[in-house]
């Protein structure tokens, strides 16, 4: 028998990853309820036959798997109130909320509910996320049912969770880094000679199927690089007065700064 599966928040990153599982053909629409104050913004998903409803106590009466897609401010508020309608051995708890710990669910609940934090990032809007999940208390077909729901909207690791923080860095500020980098090759492009719309293309494409490469092959970035760079060629010449100007550098230096603001600011 198929799990159902309950998103309790309706918001840009429940409805992504409703989308998601109906599309990869994961759990059928008929299986899946989402939950949202205003339902009204919910009709397209309704229409392709997810159930939706205003009242969280539904989604735990519904579900197999309740995926926690609120701000994390909210978190308390919505476990306090479906506290009553879960049931220990039942209900798994998969949260997605921002900087919300495992122990912080455990202690409103208890140690009996197997309980995942995942960190997907905007990609998920795409089904191409690189999500980070981590659990307690969790049994090896929930551990795997869990990672198949993630894989349908993109890759899936599992690590510890004291590596969320850093996670968050790599995964979900690191999508902002990466398009950094393709917004400065645009320029770049336009400056040595194509319109804004060609270099957009030209770049994205290339950056997409540089992490392909990576992906496909799992080859180490350096082998890759090599395949590109000739004696006296103009790409090595490239990247050395990149790395002259400080560029592998200043990104590692952004991650970092970026990892101690989280975890100073905790």
């Amino acid at each position: 028998m198929s799990k159902k599966i309950a998103i309790i928040g309706g918001g840009n990153l429940g409805t992504a990853i409703a989308e998601g599982l109906i599309g990869s053909g994961f759990v059928l629409p008929q299986d899946i309820l989402i939950t949202k104050r205003n339902i009204e913004t919910l009709a397209s998903l309704q229409s392709k036959g997810i159930k939706i409803s205003n009242d969280n106590n539904d989604a735990a009466a519904f579900a197999d798997y309740i995926i926690l897609a609120v701000k994390p401010f909210q978190l308390k508020d919505v476990l306090n109130g479906i506290k009553p309608k879960l049931e220990a051995g039942k209900h798994v708890l998969i949260s997605v909320a921002t900087g919300i710990w495992i122990k912080e669910i455990e202690e409103l609940l208890d140690n009996s509910f197997a309980v995942f934090r995942a960190m997907p990032n905007t990609a998920i809007a795409i089904q191409e996320s690189m999500t980070c999940v981590c659990s307690s208390n969790a049994e090896t077909d929930q551990i795997n049912y869990v990672k198949d729901l993630f894989n349908q909207l993109g890759k899936t690791v599992f690590i510890e969770e004291k590596l969320m923080d850093a996670a968050t860095v790599l995964a979900a500020s690191g999508t902002a880094f990466a398009l950094r980098f393709i917004r400065a090759d645009i320029q770049a492009g336009i400056e040595i000679g194509f319109s804004a719309a060609t270099a957009a293309l030209i770049a994205a494409q290339t950056a997409k199927g540089a992490a392909d490469l990576l992906l496909i092959r799992k080859t180490h970035p350096e082998q890759e690089i090599d395949k590109v760079t000739t004696p006296k060629g103009c790409t090595i010449a490239g990247l050395n007065e990149m790395e002259h100007q400080g560029f592998s550098s200043s990104l590692i230096k952004g991650i970092v700064t970026s990892y101690k603001k989280i975890v100073n600011d905790m």
